[in-house]
């Protein structure tokens, strides 16, 4: 009886010792890291998949850059316009049939990534 007096003594102060650091830890946590300030965009790229080597891109915002890459990160098309566009049209030089990335920049410094597959024209 005594053991168990013993061991109940010590393990319920080492308990609470354990909440108390945990809660604290959580409430350090700054606010931002949890929330996402991202704008909500609307972004069209068509045809999908590619058949031929040209697409076209439409967003609801201004787009200032474009870049397409391969999937081992090899840069296949790259576009930058001084006057920033809602519509570009992409055109690959002798695309191969595989997945592709489209880096979209836009004016406000912000940008998304979207995926793309080329086909091989039928």
């Amino acid at each position: 009886m005594k053991q168990f007096l013993l061991i109940i003594f010590i393990l319920f102060p080492l308990t609470l010792h354990s909440q108390k650091d945990s809660t604290n830890i959580v409430r350090n946590f700054p606010q931002k890291a949890f929330t996402r300030e991202s704008p909500v965009t609307n972004i069209t790229i068509y045809p999908v998949p590619v058949r031929e080597n040209s697409f076209s891109i439409k967003a609801d915002r201004e787009i200032s850059a474009v870049k397409v890459t391969n999937m081992i990160g090899q840069d296949i098309f790259r576009a930058t316009y001084t006057n920033p566009v809602t519509a570009t049209k992409v055109i690959l030089k002798n695309p191969v049939r595989g997945m592709y990335l489209v880096t979209i920049g836009f004016a406000d410094g912000t940008r998304i990534v979207r995926k793309v597959m080329i086909e091989n024209p039928e």
